[in-house]
């Protein structure tokens, strides 16, 4: 193994264990049984205790004692988060609102539809908002606003009407929470906002507190623990978002590839934190040896603590993979399922063609996952952990559910009763088939039953 910072690995060479490691990345730290009780103590002191528990939470986890009137930012402070934050972030925030804005009006055009789908039968849907959606905004590892603008702004698209979002304070131990955020939720026509402790805020949204509103579904990217918290609130009935955490990429590029800017995209999404992982998969040795010298000269550079955040994101969570041909690099692709997913290839298209399991996939160097991070308009909260094999972004899909719409002419009913009739019958299921032999033989008046009993 290298001393430099990109670990380097040749896939072919890598033993059973080696290989289910590099797949797993975070999984195991999210189920972590330790991890899992612990969390689990929290979510069960904020299920039985309330704000008390959100209190106890902060005071021990965040160093924050502050009254229970304090947990829901007040008016004052979103007034305050205007007058501070620089007028560039602003405008930044505004810029990424509208694109995001515009792609999921796109997404959640149609919210009805209907069509025949033999003569007489009608079949279609009706799309409609969740009821409730409460949003985390993580903050332990610095300023995110645009996460907030990245799953509030698809929920608002969407038509939600009751939003709540819950961000944990700032080191500052005061209790304050990022302005930028309070901005973004200003922008989105949000009021409900609220500090509270990662794990402790997600369970006070799943079940409600005194100052907490309860929701119906709970979503948002954080460490391990948060995300543990989600899986916990699910055992209680609320719908959650798997997983949106720890962060990862994966770029996959030919020789055609500039070094220097494959070097940059690679700590892109290193420098989060010490649980992210990136991963260059190449089959070109020289692209190889090239990134690592070009990764140490730039990682030189980063300021701490993301410096040591992106070396174990490439050391030891993550690398360079040194596959066969272009071929084996979508098959490793598709089985490590990434979240950002970036193509740097002579032949993009025949790459792009084979890839089936990733959160977003980027065409070209010209294309950074910062750009897509922040303004481009497409999602960023995206599945991590391999569960893009599974689930998609967070967009205004998210935030709406279908209920399907039939009508059947008589005519219609009467063509599909032998079969309904043939399945009932299998079933064992008889007012199923009367149901329906009901409305084939007509209606039945009482002196009908009576004639037909006396026979």
């Amino acid at each position: 193994m290298s001393e430099l910072p990109l670990r380097a690995m040749v896939w072919s060479e890598l033993d059973d264990d080696a290989r289910r490691q590099l797949l797993g990345r975070g999984r195991s730290a999210i189920f972590d049984e330790q991890l899992r009780r612990s969390v689990g103590e929290i979510v069960e002191d904020v299920r039985t205790s309330g704000d008390a528990g959100v209190l106890r939470a902060l005071a021990r986890f965040d160093r924050v004692e502050i009254p229970a009137e304090r947990l829901r930012i007040a008016e004052d402070e979103f007034q305050a988060a205007a007058e501070t934050l620089d007028a560039h972030v602003v405008d930044a925030i505004r810029l990424a609102i509208a694109n995001i804005r515009a792609f999921n009006e796109h997404v959640a055009r149609e919210r009805e539809w209907r069509i025949e789908l033999a003569p007489g039968l009608d079949v279609g849907e009706k799309v409609t908002a969740i009821a409730s959606a409460g949003l985390f905004v993580p903050s332990g590892k610095g300023s995110f606003p645009s996460v907030l603008v990245q799953i509030g702004t698809p929920a608002v698209v969407a038509g939600v009407l009751e939003i709540a979002v819950v961000t944990p304070p700032l080191p500052s131990g005061d209790g304050a929470v990022d302005p930028a955020v309070l901005c973004v939720a200003r922008e989105l026509g949000i009021t409900n906002v609220y500090r509270a402790n990662g794990p402790a805020g997600v369970a006070a949204l799943a079940f409600g507190t005194e100052s907490f509103p309860r929701v119906r579904k709970v979503l948002g990217p954080g460490s391990p623990p948060v995300q543990a918290a989600m899986i916990a609130a699910q055992l209680h009935g609320v719908h959650t978002q798997m997983l949106l955490g720890p962060s990862e990429s994966l770029i996959v590029a030919d020789d055609s590839a500039d070094i220097a800017l494959l070097a940059a995209d690679l700590l892109n999404e290193a420098e989060h934190g010490p649980d992210s992982s990136s991963l260059l998969v190449t089959d070109s040795r020289e692209v190889v040896d090239a990134a690592q010298a070009a990764v140490a000269a730039q990682l030189a550079k980063l300021p701490e603590p993301r410096q040591s955040y992106a070396r174990k994101a490439l050391g030891e969570n993550g690398g360079a993979v040194l596959v066969n041909d272009l071929d084996e690099a979508i098959t490793f692709s598709n089985a490590y399922a990434p979240e950002h997913m970036q193509i740097v290839a002579g032949d993009e298209e025949r790459v792009l063609a084979g890839i089936e399991h990733a959160g977003e996939i980027l065409l070209g160097q010209g294309t950074p996952v910062s750009a897509a991070n922040y303004t481009i308009g497409v999602p960023a909260a995206l599945p991590t952990g391999g569960f893009a094999r599974v689930t998609s972004g967070v967009t205004a899909e998210a935030f709406l559910k279908r209920a399907s719409i039939a009508k059947a002419s008589p005519e219609a009913l009467a063509a599909m009763a032998p079969a309904i009739l043939a399945l009932a019958e299998h079933e064992g299921f008889p007012a199923h088939a009367a149901a329906v032999r009901a409305r084939l033989n007509g209606p039945t008046t009482a002196s009908d039953q009576e004639v037909t009993d006396d026979a």
